[in-house]
């Protein structure tokens, strides 16, 4: 679904068009990612104190930042996940060996910026040909996560063993680490309950809306904690988050259970600053997915990179209708 004009095309999405409710959540999720990237690129590395100096309160698609961006323009965390949905949809399924060709493609088209583990996992396949980096303690970043909502999509209605496999497959290329699993594994998993909650899927009913939904949500990372305390998040508000993905979730689950729409939870979870444009991406695939794309302010989508946001909504699509889910909607052919 391809509409020319972005107002025809977010009232097509608010008004259900010709598509279900988790098509249309699907493309939030994708819209959420990027537009939560090129929000907080712009702040990407200043502490609380130093945006509040100089913009008061961050909230709108400026570009700038220490990357020097343009209006608009997405970092390595929408890039990437681009790069492995390209890889999916080419060889048909989650596919390790695919998504290392793409990481390196990626990298060697020379992205605006690169994570130094990202870069070292993938200059180690370049060597060995091997698409899983060695287990690694210090791996614990967040870059295998703020690229997994390909994954999300494409395994929609799967088995959780073959979820969880799939998220291993593209992660160990450059992160191969159990909390960095574990993290990771936990936001498809709260992407995909968002998807299919208000859906009739019998994770969550129906009449529950979107309370229900975000109770869900809540109920995922309480489960993260319980296994993996690091990811303890009803501390002290956590400003400044580093690239651990401990840090990131931690701010991402702050901001989305103390806030109520997409716009409110983007705002608070950039303007805390540190790996800004990853807690935004990672934010707002989960938030887009719960709040649908006629949440997401128009001004931000307007803004958005025409080329990224077209290829945003193509994917979405195109990995949704590869999924177990989708797949099993379709009528068997009749023989004539």
């Amino acid at each position: 679904m391809l509409v020319s004009g972005l107002r025809t095309e977010l009232l097509f999405l608010a008004e259900g068009g010709n598509g279900d409710l988790v098509r249309r959540r699907a493309i939030g999720a994708y819209l959420g990612l990027a537009v939560g990237d090129a929000l907080g690129a712009t702040v990407e590395f200043m502490t609380p104190r130093e945006i509040r100096a100089e913009y008061r309160e961050h909230r709108d698609l400026i570009g700038g930042g220490w990357l020097h961006l343009r209006r608009g323009q997405v970092t390595d965390d929408t890039t990437m996940a681009l790069a492995l949905g390209r890889s999916i949809l080419t060889a048909g399924r989650v596919d390790a060996h695919a998504a290392a060709e793409a990481f390196s493609d990626w990298m060697r088209a020379k992205p605006v910026d690169i994570g130094n583990t990202v870069r070292r996992g993938i200059a180690a396949y370049r060597l060995s040909g091997q698409p899983e980096s060695p287990q690694n303690e210090f791996d614990a970043g967040n870059g295998a996560c703020m690229r997994c909502l390909p994954v999300a999509l494409v395994t929609l209605g799967a088995d959780p063993d073959g979820v969880a496999a799939a998220n291993r497959a593209q992660a160990h290329v450059t992160h191969n680490n159990p909390v960095s699993d574990a993290g990771t594994l936990t936001v498809i998993r709260m992407v995909q309950a968002a998807l299919l909650g208000t859906a009739g899927s019998g994770i969550i009913p129906a009449s529950a809306g979107r309370h229900g939904a975000k109770a869900v949500l809540k109920q995922l990372a309480d489960e993260l904690v319980a296994a993996e305390p690091v990811f303890a998040y009803d501390r002290k508000r956590m400003e400044n988050p580093s690239a651990y993905i401990a840090d990131t979730l931690r701010a991402v689950f702050q901001s989305l259970f103390a806030t109520d729409n997409f716009e409110h939870a983007l705002i608070d979870v950039v303007n805390r600053g540190g790996d800004a444009d990853t807690t935004g991406a990672i934010l707002g695939m989960i938030a887009g997915a719960l709040y649908g794309p006629a949440a997401l302010p128009a001004r931000w989508v307007r803004r958005l990179d025409q080329a990224i946001r077209r290829e945003c909504l193509e994917q979405a699509q195109a990995l949704l209708q590869h999924s177990p889910l989708c797949q099993a909607r379709v009528p068997p052919e009749t023989s004539a």
